[in-house]
């Protein structure tokens, strides 16, 4: 059952890994930023943008199984790399990257919001045919 909750889930999916893809791919392509740049967060916001919008989206817009599961494990990624970079990178990292891993988790928190009201709408909808 697609609805407007899953669908608008996708698309948020889609535009925060394609601005992933940008802020990484600029970056990864030698685009010499205004401050320090840590070496492997490039590479990690262009490939988890381009799972998020190649894979996750997709899963989430055909309602997989598998998209809940896809959109926890974005969020769980995202959260960790925030706590790495809030310990051990702490002194170094820009605070343009802080910003941009916030709103990350605030987009996946919300795709995650969407998608737990799609599926309990699906069950209470499910239980009211049965009865």
């Amino acid at each position: 059952m697609n609805t407007k909750l899953s669908k608008t889930a996708a698309g948020l999916a889609f535009i925060i890994g394609a601005m992933a893809i940008f802020a990484g791919g600029q970056v990864v392509l030698g685009k010499i930023m205004d401050y320090y740049v840590i070496d492997w967060l490039p590479i990690y916001n262009l490939i988890v943008g381009l799972i998020s919008v190649f894979f996750t989206a997709v899963t989430i817009w055909k309602d997989s199984k598998i998209a809940m599961p896809a959109a926890i494990a974005t969020f769980i990624s995202h959260t960790t790399v925030m706590l790495v970079l809030q310990t051990a990178y702490r002194d170094v990292v820009a605070p343009d990257s802080i910003i941009a891993m916030t709103v990350r988790m605030i987009v996946w928190l919300s795709i995650l919001i969407l998608l737990t009201f799609q599926r309990t709408r699906i069950k209470n909808l499910s239980n009211k045919e049965t009865q």
